[in-house]
């Protein structure tokens, strides 16, 4: 019983942000996407990045790694863990004076990572092995922020997902066909319809005769299916397989990629997946982040 207790809390999250941005270039020749603005639902602007730590945070989450290029570690550590200068902060007013606190008080529970070299997603969660420490993990994607369409923020819904069943958990969306090509995708049997699923089948960015024949799920629409959502809570387990993969040279479009790791997990020790409720926005992609400015700050007036 206590183990299952222990197990069951999730105290830590990582944030890969160790890409290059290529796709949102040439802003990205000035500012790492990662610190790209958004304006939040309460009027405030703040970088990328700050939304996501905030959502993790705010779903109980204790201690946060975000996994960043070894030359950008000074940048990030400056935005978390320094004060404003004493001219800027003399000609702040007093409600950002306060915001001010709250970022270093938020940055004490913040740890930068890095990546020596950029191979892939999966190589970049692998950066976090030591520092997770055996532990289940919260994994957040660097440039999608998050959007609940409830009281309990996405990241507490899986959360609460994962307590339950006591196994790697993952976030999904209905996708409509047309778009499933730029996701991981999968299929299962439901547990709770529309809610909860059993995982049988994982697939990366697959094309649309392969998603109607392995991944079609038992009451969808025909031009529906299940794409990732962004947002994991993962057994440590992931680190030996990516391991594997990592040592072997085991590459996939030419990177270590998560997905096929992440369906030895599943095949090893099940995995569950939560079709969340609410909206991520993929904010790596100039069309999708032109939209976030808009749709972010009054997502929860439109639900």
């Amino acid at each position: 019983m206590s183990e299952n207790c222990c197990k069951s809390t999730v105290r830590k999250a990582v944030i890969p942000a160790a890409g290059f941005g290529t796709r949102m270039f040439p802003a990205t020749k000035a500012v790492k996407k990662e610190f790209l603005p958004i304006i939040d639902r309460a009027g405030r602007a703040k970088p990328i990045i700050l939304a996501i730590v905030e959502e993790a945070l705010s779903a109980g989450i204790e201690e946060v790694g975000i996994v960043v290029q070894k030359g950008d570690r000074t940048f990030f550590e400056d935005f978390f863990k320094t004060a404003p200068s004493p001219e800027l902060f003399q000609k702040l007013s007093q409600q950002n004076r306060d915001y001010s606190k709250y970022l270093q008080d938020l940055g004490q529970k913040v740890t930068i990572l890095t990546q020596d070299s950029q191979e892939g997603f999966g190589h970049a969660v692998f950066c976090a092995r030591e520092w997770t420490n055996s532990e289940p993990f919260l994994l957040l994607l660097g440039d999608h922020i998050y959007a609940s369409a409830t009281e309990s923020s996405c990241a507490r819904q899986l959360l609460d997902v994962y307590s339950q069943v006591q196994q790697s958990a993952i976030g999904l969306r209905a996708t409509p066909s047309d778009v499933i090509h730029h996701y991981g995708c999968a299929a299962g049997v439901w547990q709770q319809q529309d809610a909860i699923l059993s995982v049988a089948q994982l697939s990366e960015k697959p094309n649309i005769e392969y998603a109607r024949q392995h991944l079609r799920v038992e009451g969808m629409a025909e031009d529906l299916f299940l794409s990732f959502f962004g947002m994991y809570v993962l057994e440590p387990k992931i680190f030996d397989y990516l391991a594997e993969h990592i040592n072997g040279n085991f590459r996939e479009r030419g990177e270590f990629q998560l997905t096929s790791c992440l369906d030895k997990l599943r095949q090893s020790e099940g995995m569950t997946g939560y079709v969340v409720k609410g909206r991520c926005f993929d904010t790596g992609l100039p069309e999708v982040y032109r939209q976030t400015l808009i749709d972010f700050p009054i997502f929860d007036l439109k639900t």
